[in-house]
C-alpha cells in the first residue's frame, strides 16, 4: 500500500514496544514486528477469515476522532492469557486446539491488550502535533460461520487500511496481529496529498474538517478536566508492592505522615483488587534487584490507570545505570535505594502524593 509511511512507522514502534513489554508481563519473549499494509474492507477481511478472534476497539480522542481495531487471533489470545494465568502447558496446547475461551481467559487478555493500547498512545502522543488519547475498549469474539456480520459488528462496514504484524514467541505457534484503521481516521493521522477536484466540493470537504468554535471549546473543557474514564474515585491510598515483609512493613511506616490509607501487597498481588475503591495517590514498588518482574508490576499498574497512572517509585538494593533507564522506560517517576534513607523517602513521597513534609 502506497502512502502512510508516518502512521506505518508510528505503528512499527508502538506494536514492538508493545511486544517487549508484554513479553515482561508474561515472563518470555513476545515480539511483535509490523510486516504488511493493504487497503482492505469489512466484508472482504472478514470473508477471508478462516478462524476466530478477538476484535478490540481503540477510541481516538481530541483531535483525532474515531475508533480503530486490533484484531487478535482467538488462538494467540487463548496461548498468551493462559500463560498469564499460569497454566501448565499441556493445558494450553489443548485449550488452543479447541479453541476454549472462559472468562478469567478473557480478564488476562484484555491485561495483554492493555499494553498494545499503552504502547500506542505513547508513540501517537509522542508524534502528533495535538495531544490523542486512545482508550480501548471491551474485547469482542467473532468466530466465522458462527456469528454473523452486521453493519456495525463486529466493527462498522467500510474501508480500512490494515497494518499486519507477525507474533513470535518461542516454543509456541502464533499467528498475526492486524490493525485495521478507517480511512478518514488514517487520513487525520496521516494527512494524504489531495486529489483535484472540482473546486466548491474540496471546499466543502475543507468546512467539514475544519472544527467549529463550539467543537474548540469542548475539546478544551476536555483538556483542563480529567477524561471520565480516568477519573479514579475512593478513599486517598497509597499502593506498597513488596515480596519481603519487614521492607514492605518499613515502607508502611515511612508513608504513614501522609494520612493517606496504605494498601499493601507482595509482587504478586492482584493489581485490580488493590485499587478497587481507592484514589491511588502513589505506588512503591520494592525488589531486591529491579529486575523484569518488578518492571512487569510497573507496567500492571501503568495499564490499570493507562488515561492517568498514578506516580510509581520503584525500590532496590541494587541500581545499575541500565536499571535506572529501563524503570523510567517502563513508566517509574523515581527511585529509592535500599536500605532506606527516611528523609529521601519522606521528601520523595511528598513531592509525588503533592503534601508538605512533616
Amino acid at each position: 500500500m502506497d502512502g502512510y509511511t508516518t502512521l506505518y512507522g508510528m505503528l512499527e514502534t508502538a506494536l514492538k514496544q508493545a511486544g517487549e513489554e508484554s513479553g515482561m508481563l508474561l515472563g518470555q519473549e513476545l515480539s511483535i514486528a509490523l510486516s504488511d499494509s493493504l487497503a482492505t474492507s469489512k466484508n472482504s477481511y472478514f470473508g477471508d477469515l478462516d478462524d476466530g478472534c478477538f476484535v478490540l476497539g481503540v477510541d481516538s480522542g481530541e483531535a483525532y476522532g474515531g475508533k480503530f481495531y486490533l484484531i487478535f487471533s482467538l488462538r494467540d489470545a487463548i496461548v498468551m492469557s493462559s500463560i498469564l494465568l499460569g497454566i501448565p502447558p499441556a493445558r494450553i496446547q489443548e485449550k488452543k486446539r479447541l479453541s476454549i475461551i472462559e472468562n478469567d481467559d478473557i480478564d488476562a487478555f484484555s491485561e495483554i491488550a492493555n499494553m498494545a493500547n499503552g504502547a500506542l498512545n505513547t508513540v501517537f502522543q509522542g508524534t502528533l502535533a495535538n495531544k490523542v488519547r486512545l482508550k480501548l475498549l471491551p474485547p469482542k469474539k467473532y468466530i466465522p460461520e458462527i456469528d454473523e456480520l452486521s453493519p456495525e459488528e463486529p466493527l462498522p462496514d467500510g474501508d480500512y487500511l490494515m497494518f499486519r504484524s507477525k507474533l513470535e514467541m518461542p516454543g509456541q505457534e502464533m499467528n498475526h496481529l492486524d490493525v485495521l484503521i478507517p480511512v478518514a481516521l488514517g487520513n487525520l493521522f496521516d494527512p494524504q496529498p489531495e486529489v483535484a477536484e472540482p473546486e466548491s466540493e474540496t471546499a466543502e470537504t475543507a468546512a467539514d474538517s475544519e472544527p467549529s468554535d463550539g467543537d474548540s471549546a469542548k475539546t478544551d473543557g476536555t483538556e483542563e478536566a480529567r477524561p471520565a474514564s480516568a477519573v479514579a474515585s475512593g478513599i486517598d491510598s497509597i499502593v506498597v508492592l513488596e515480596d519481603n515483609e519487614d521492607q514492605r512493613q518499613q515502607l508502611k511506616d515511612l508513608v504513614l505522615f501522609t494520612g493517606f490509607q496504605v494498601a499493601e501487597g507482595t509482587l504478586n498481588a492482584d493489581i485490580k483488587e488493590l485499587f478497587s475503591g481507592r484514589e491511588v495517590k502513589l505506588v512503591i514498588i520494592g525488589s531486591q534487584n529491579a529486575d523484569d518482574r518488578a518492571l512487569a508490576v510497573c507496567i500492571k499498574v501503568n495499564a490499570i490507570r493507562q488515561d492517568f497512572p498514578p506516580p510509581i517509585i520503584m525500590s532496590a538494593e541494587c541500581w545499575t545505570r541500565t536499571a535506572v533507564l529501563k524503570a523510567l522506560k517502563y513508566g517509574a517517576r523515581d527511585i529509592i535505594i535500599k536500605p532506606f534513607n527516611e528523609d529521601d523517602v519522606t521528601s520523595k513521597v511528598s513531592r509525588y502524593c503533592k503534601i508538605a513534609p512533616v
